[in-house]
């Protein structure tokens, strides 16, 4: 019965790609929704304790048949894409309408139901060669989707830096299935952890998923593909497609043997990612660049989660290490649902406004309560404020960092310092996301297109609250969870048999219910006090200023400081300063520019090396005889020297 559902998934998202015209939006729609709610019916079947599927085919592609497995795990990231594909399907009826972009809304729906069906069969694939098949087409119907917008010269800069960033990666990845392949003999994945030779090739899997799960320093591409693609794409992209790294990160440290520093890289890079993603989103002015780097930042939390699990299985498959996978899991799930609201968010006020900038918002509220209202409920489930889900699976991370730091003197000494490094991260990701709701929806419009924003259609509003809901039930019943969890832990790595949730989760869950009625109750008080007795406007404490403007207020630049401040070392901010002169200035400029510091600092420098150097050697060849003999004559030189030293 499972298989024939996932075929007709699959069946569907074909015909829905097929169907994507500019003639058939509806049909689309419709279909991407059927395709999508048969895939998440399959996952929560599996999750909910149905049989694993396993299918072989009868013919080969590509010289291998082909072979598809969906247990608990494949599962887990499957019901995500099916949740985030549908919804964000439904949002782009009314964020990218066909009479608003004619010649790209059917293109657009063409590689949205690709991008699904890729992603789907990659969580899906047991054999190396087809997963490497899937994976390419995954990444360029992300492409393509990216750069919906090609006449604008960023897109296509951000564009052609996914896609090179990509197949960096996936280089990384044929090389990595290449070599396992040729050390067992077959393309065919499964666990393989009897096989100690294998395990350095985790460092290779780690280079190429961790490209496109875009964490620290490999995620030079993430910021200007997120900033850029249609803020549906964003959503996806962010909320879903980075995952696809974590899942094969999760995957093949559950199925190959680990090298013995394996946990201590992944714990040490998790850190690095978190507090450095959150200090870069923290110093941003683009919005969705901001929201951009908090992806690295949370996948930094993940990778923690992971680090410490992998160190829990180096030393005899502890609790502690469970516990924190437990986390990492559950924030897949919950920075999947927070990050898509709050790109569509993001995508809400672009439409309304035309503009990304921060600097020229404000005051967004009075015209767009329900999405202030909502971005301002994924800002604080993604801060890891109570009552949210986000605080739920960092609790999780909390709890095996503080019972490995107590029970584990060894591995105290790297869980010491990520533990500090994730209380830190937390801090600024809320000094962050303060700095986007204050700046973009409180105070007063800093321009014109902020005075006339307007409220989204119910297109766009019904997916927000979708996902607002589903952070809703994590924060408040994560307990009910827990069985899913279980089930995918039973299938990482170890035989542990899953078992009741901690007590101080369902401790959680009943305080977060407790919290979030309180919070209730008080708002209905409030709002009703203030129908009964009216409210009395007027205008703030305005320092002396007989007639205040939309200049006399906190801009994001403001929070910025916190951030150049303490991490101006890797910020390294380019500032602008014209300074006022005279009695009576005419003219005043602080300009501020966060420059991507891997990208621009060391990987520009090292790519202007490498063009220089090829331009140096295309010039030496000219078809100049002579040249080719002195060519000739130094490498036969360097070999007899070569000889002559070797048999010395």
């Amino acid at each position: 019965m499972m298989m024939d559902w996932l075929i007709a998934g699959a069946v569907i998202m074909l015909v829905a790609a097929a169907l994507s015209g500019a003639r058939f939006p509806r049909v689309w729609l419709a279909l991407t929704l059927a395709g999508t709610a048969t895939l998440l019916a399959t996952a929560f079947w599996t999750l909910g304790g149905g049989a694993e599927w396993d299918w072989r085919s009868s013919f080969a592609v590509g010289g291998e048949r082909i072979h598809l497995r969906l247990d608990a795990l494949s599962a887990w990231f499957l019901a995500l894409v099916a949740v985030v594909g549908g919804g964000g399907a439904v949002y782009a009826r009314g964020y990218w309408p066909d009479c608003e972009h004619p010649a790209s809304a059917g293109r657009g729906r063409t590689w949205w139901s690709m991008l699904v069906l890729c992603m789907s069969l990659v969580l899906l694939c047991a054999n190396g060669l087809h997963f490497l098949m899937a994976w390419e087409a995954f990444a360029l119907s992300a492409f393509f989707l990216i750069t919906l917008e090609r006449e604008r010269r960023e897109t296509r800069a951000a564009g052609w830096l996914y896609l090179a960033a990509s197949h960096a990666g996936t280089l990384g990845l044929f090389a990595f299935f290449s070599l396992l392949a040729t050390k067992t003999g077959s393309w065919e994945l499964g666990p393989m952890r009897d096989h100690a030779e294998l395990a350095p090739l985790f460092w290779v899997a780690l280079f190429g998923f961790g490209v496109k799960a875009g964490m620290f320093p490999l995620h030079i591409w993430l910021p200007s593909a997120h900033a850029n693609a249609p803020s549906h794409v964003s959503a996806i992209m962010s909320g879903v497609a980075i995952k696809m790294g974590l899942y094969g990160l999760v995957r093949f440290s559950g199925w190959l043997p680990l090298p013995a520093g394996a946990g201590w890289v992944v714990l040490a890079l998790g850190a690095v990612s978190a507090v450095l993603g959150a200090a870069f989103a923290l110093a941003q002015n683009d919005l969705k660049r901001l929201l951009a780097y908090c992806s690295v930042e949370n996948m930094g939390v993940i990778l923690i989660g992971l680090g410490v699990a992998l160190l829990g299985t180096a030393n005899g498959d502890t609790a502690w290490g469970r516990l924190a996978m437990a986390g990492a899991l559950l924030h897949v799930w919950n920075h999947g649902a927070f990050k898509a609201l709050l790109f569509f968010g993001a995508g809400s006020v672009l439409h309304a406004t035309g503009t990304r900038e921060m600097s020229r918002l404000g005051g967004l509220w009075r015209a767009m309560p329900w999405t202030a209202s909502l971005f301002a409920f994924g800002s604080a489930a993604i801060s890891a404020l109570p009552p949210l889900n986000g605080f739920v699976s960092e609790w999780l991370v909390y709890l095996g960092l503080f019972d490995a730091a107590a029970s584990h003197t060894r591995v105290a000494v790297a869980i010491v310092p990520a533990t500090i490094a994730l209380g830190v991260t937390g801090a600024l990701a809320l000094a962050g996301f303060v700095k986007a709701s204050a700046v973009v929806f409180l105070g007063a419009p800093r321009t014109q297109v902020a005075v006339h924003a307007h409220e989204c259609g119910w297109w766009m509003r019904a997916p927000m609250l979708a996902l607002a809901g589903i952070c809703a039930c994590l924060a408040l019943a994560p307990a009910a969870v827990w069985p899913f969890i279980s089930r995918v832990l039973v299938g990482w790595r170890s035989a542990w048999s899953g078992g009741k949730p901690p007590a101080s989760l369902i401790t959680l869950g009943y305080t977060h219910l407790a919290l979030a009625a309180s919070l209730t109750v008080a708002a209905i008080a409030l709002w009703f006090r203030s129908r009964t007795n009216g409210v009395r406007r007027a205008l703030t404490w305005d320092c002396g200023y007989a007639l205040p403007t939309a200049r006399m207020q906190y801009t994001g630049g403001s929070f910025a400081a916190l951030a150049s401040g303490w991490f101006g070392w890797v910020l390294r901010p380019e500032r602008r300063l014209h300074w006022p002169r005279g009695p009576f200035p005419r003219q005043a400029d602080f300009v501020e520019r966060i420059p991507e510091t891997v990208l621009e600092r060391v990987i520009g420098p090292v790519g202007d090396a490498v063009m220089v150097a090829s331009a140096w050697v295309r010039q030496r060849q000219q078809g100049s005889l002579p040249d080719y003999i002195l060519y000739l004559v130094a490498a036969l030189a360097a070999m007899g020297a070569l000889v002559l030293f070797g048999s010395i």
